[in-house]
């Protein structure tokens, strides 16, 4: 990050950005609270090696493909 001279423009990664207009962000972010539900695991329902390579993971729980906007896979 490196400021220009005498300017209200600062650079980052090679992108100029203006220091005198309003940032998107908020001032006074609130972190959130999240909850993650224990998985429960279970020897005997486990994907083999080929459908865990091809799923992404050993868990039939955590398989969660990506439908896309309109419910198709992609």
């Amino acid at each position: 990050m490196a400021r220009n001279d005498g300017m209200d423009v600062m650079e980052f990664d090679g992108q100029a950005c203006s220091l005198t207009q309003p940032s998107p962000l908020p001032r006074d972010p609130v972190p959130a609270m999240a909850y993650v539900p224990f998985q429960q695991y279970d020897a005997r329902n486990l994907y083999s090696a080929e459908q865990a390579l091809q799923n992404g993971t050993l868990f039939p729980e955590l398989h969660k493909p990506f439908y896309g906007q309109r419910g198709e896979p992609r």
